[in-house]
């Protein structure tokens, strides 16, 4: 009998992280201390992480032990199933075999939670009795809210104000678990007071929303910050989607060919696709095709310079090297809020550079078209952001198509599109734009850079 739907036992879900780290041929570009320019240690982020974390972002240790704790939450919702997309393959008369890791059956509805929950257990463990973050689509908001009410821990999220304009719903299940949400920039940090005098029509950006929730956490003594993505500690605890992953594709004795996803900071895409990125740099699976997918309103590996440079837009956290558009850069408000983010993860950037990965940029309405055929086929209504990787596997399905050729292709389907029924709304009524990256914005930016 063919299968359709890939699943494991709870008692497969991985007792460890995998950590790319240890197998890199050189090691990640230390983050520098913006005022002395000099790498950073473990001291200068107590401020605002907890030691655990802090353990974790630097660590080279190959696989790093899941608590128990972890583990039992984890069970609500995972091992999340791998499914064969028969009818799209069939819609598209490709040879190729499409395969998606399906992450929208979290309570929040995405991937996010594999790291809030993490940190949340963390920051409790440390007594730690308040977190705050920013958001943009909302996904990882709601995931902290979520993963802070198991905890006991309350929750403040700074929400990048056009999705908080754009997506109600998303505020609205924060506020359901107990979370204090704000549409950022705002009046109660420095930060947004500053930005609101220079533009008080701003539309936000996550940059500016990191630079508020860093603030908070910096002048509270019982508040850390928790970043949904980027750091690597989130790709590290995200790697269990692709533990699984390999899991799936062991039980029915298959090997993908090109693995794709969205990237906006690239936790979800680098969970999904480091463990495989593994056999390539070990020369196990030298021709692997892995392939990050972008909007070409923020094109940050497609056109941004691979520099040092700040997380958020007012300079407050270190310097990080990776692709970026500039931290000034605010792009426009398109719908895929959680791809509006001028840099990128360092680890995904430096395998980037190297050539183990590449990237792809799409406009808001081909994105939204792949979605469409997606629902139509499979019936998943895909959040925006995980619609641009749709469209990346429609496009080499195609090409197999063209080519004949039997590929498999598989892609982190991060979360479901429940509370973006307003933008397929737009999308049907004509009322979506296509922007293109606006070179003379991106070039002001990037002239901005520090210089290191």
């Amino acid at each position: 009998m063919k299968k359709t739907k890939i699943l494991l036992d709870e008692n497969d879900i991985p007792k460890k992280w995998y950590n790319i780290q240890a197998d890199l041929k050189t090691p990640l570009d230390p983050p520098l201390n913006p005022k002395t320019k000099k790498p950073i240690g473990p001291d200068d982020l107590k401020a605002i992480f907890p030691i655990g974390l802090i353990k974790q972002e630097v660590s080279r240790e190959r696989y790093i032990s899941i608590p128990d704790e972890i583990r039992e939450i984890y069970r609500i919702w995972r091992p999340t199933p791998l499914y064969r997309a028969r009818r799209l393959e069939k819609a598209l008369k490709t040879p190729a075999k499409i395969y998606y890791k399906w992450e929208g059956v979290s309570p929040p509805g995405s991937h996010k939670p594999n790291s809030a929950v993490a940190q949340a257990y963390y920051n409790m463990k440390e007594g730690i009795n308040r977190v705050v973050t920013e958001t943009g689509a909302g996904q990882w908001g709601s995931a902290l809210a979520f993963s802070a009410r198991i905890f006991n821990l309350k929750c403040r999220v700074y929400m990048v104000k056009c999705s908080y304009e754009q997506k109600p719903y998303r505020k609205i299940l924060m506020n359901l678990w107990g979370a204090e949400v704000f549409s950022s920039p705002t009046k109660l940090t420095n930060v947004g007071r500053e930005v609101l005098k220079k533009d008080p029509n701003t539309s936000g950006s996550l940059g500016i929303s990191i630079s508020e929730a860093v603030e908070d956490a910096a002048t509270h003594q019982d508040t850390n910050y928790a970043l949904g993505s980027v750091l690597n500690h989130v790709v590290l605890h995200q790697s269990i989607i692709g533990l699984e992953l390999k899991k799936q594709f062991e039980l029915i004795d298959k090997y993908p060919d090109i693995i794709c996803g969205c990237v906006g900071g690239g936790s979800n895409f680098s969970g999904t696709c480091f463990p495989f990125i593994r056999d390539k740099i070990i020369g196990k699976k030298p021709d692997l095709k892995v392939v990050s997918v972008e909007p070409l309103a923020c094109p940050t590996l497609t056109k941004g310079e691979y520099r040092y440079d700040f997380g958020d837009s007012v300079g407050l956290t270190p310097l990080l090297k990776m692709h970026t558009l500039g931290h000034t850069f605010v792009p426009a408000a398109i719908h895929a809020g959680g791809l509006r983010y001028h840099g990128d993860s360092p680890l995904l950037c430096k395998l980037t550079k190297e050539g183990y990965m590449e990237a792809v940029a799409y406009y808001q309405n081909e994105i939204f078209e792949a979605a469409l055929l997606f629902a139509q086929t499979e019936g998943f209504v895909v959040a925006p952001e995980a619609a641009h990787a749709v469209k990346a596997v429609i496009d080499f399905a195609r090409m197999c198509k063209r080519n004949n050729e039997k590929k498999i292709i598989v892609f982190g389907n991060s979360g479901h599109g429940h509370f973006d029924l307003g933008a397929y709304d737009a999308y049907h009524n004509n009322k979506i734009f296509d922007y293109q990256y606006p070179q003379d914005s991106i070039k002001k930016a990037l002239a901005a850079l520090p210089k290191i």
